[in-house]
């Protein structure tokens, strides 16, 4: 009797380790591929992004590969890196992409054949399947609106003065955030007197400080500036470059978005201002709406995170975790679960 019990025993156990899978349970499914291609990871606030997007594709358990165009103005090679997600065979693209209008109309044919996905920076055509990102119109007007509140509409002929650093001439958001603070600054007493596009790196700015600091020296030798707003590249150098100026003639520094170091301008009270688009929560976001689509779950086609404005004294309330990667984070290329 106990050797039958230990015969039917063998028998089940055979049978269940050599029963074929069904097709539809989760660990016989492929996982999902998704590709991201970035305008660059030169800075902190892609590198945030990329921090979001890499953690999330890890807790979904989906593939993601990542690629990088190296500027805003490298849109042939970001179009060559799009056809390299199609070559990998990816399930959903997004794309953060380096020029409004540029790549819009290609997208939208190629949004017909694999579902695409506006990261970060917007695009001028709505045919694609979702976005994730803030409105770039609204983080300048959330800087100008920063301003207006400091120093509402009067009948004073003597404005401030505002010199701007939007970034990139059509590259990101540089426009749409122009326009914006334009707008906003409407019912203020400061007005902007110049207007300095150039890319987001060290050189260039640092070069476009300089060249706008000395144009507005009076014949007394005194600055004439009020504040430096714009882009957290021109806001990180301005601090150094400041630092040359008596402390009464320095301009006050604003950024329209986040990075790790002006983070610590604020904290050091070198910063006046940013805001903040949570990146890393962006990253985040953006993840889960692709992996969602190609699950067949409800999406929220145009989704973005709240807009937050950072002062020294709102620091301590500031869920910093949701914005900036951790000092130790370096850029992920490739995440395979």
């Amino acid at each position: 009797m106990k050797s039958l019990f230990l015969f039917i025993k063998l028998v089940f156990i055979t049978l269940l380790f050599n029963a074929p899978v069904s097709a539809n349970t989760e660990q016989a499914q492929a996982p999902l591929r998704l590709c991201a291609v970035y305008p660059h990871l030169k800075d902190s606030y892609w590198l945030s992004i990329n921090f979001g997007m890499t953690e999330r594709a890890k807790q979904r358990a989906v593939s993601l590969k990542v690629l990088e165009a190296g500027g805003y103005k490298n849109s042939l090679e970001q179009w060559t890196q799009i056809e390299q997600c199609l070559q990998w065979q990816a399930d959903a693209i997004l794309v953060g992409a380096v020029y409004f209008e540029q790549l819009s109309a290609r997208l939208a044919e190629l949004n017909k054949t694999v579902p695409l996905f506006g990261l970060v920076n917007e695009v001028s055509t709505t045919s694609l399947t979702g976005r994730t990102g803030v409105s770039w119109y609204q983080m300048g007007a959330k800087l100008g609106q920063f301003l207006s509140r400091k120093h509402p509409k009067t009948d004073n002929a003597e404005k401030l003065k505002l010199a701007w650093f939007p970034g990139p001439n059509s590259g990101g958001g540089s426009q749409q955030a122009t326009l914006g603070l334009q707008d906003a600054l409407k019912n203020s007493d400061v007005e902007i007197v110049a207007i300095k596009h150039g890319l987001n790196n060290k050189m260039r700015q640092f070069s476009l400080i300089n060249e706008t600091l000395a144009e507005f020296v009076n014949q007394d030798g005194h600055n004439e500036l009020d504040y430096l707003a714009g882009n957290a590249i021109m806001a990180e150098m301005a601090i150094g470059e400041l630092a040359n100026l008596a402390e009464s003639e320095r301009p006050q520094i604003l950024s329209h978005y986040l990075s790790h170091g002006v983070y610590r301008g604020i904290l050091r009270g070198k910063i006046l201002m940013a805001n903040s688009d949570q990146m890393v929560l962006q990253g985040a976001m953006a993840i889960d709406q692709a992996t969602d689509y190609l699950l067949k779950q409800k999406i929220i086609k145009d989704q973005a995170p709240e807009i937050l404005t950072l002062t020294k004294e709102l620091l301590a309330q500031f869920p910093t975790a949701q914005s900036l990667s951790p000092s130790y984070f370096k850029p992920v290329y490739s995440v395979n679960p």
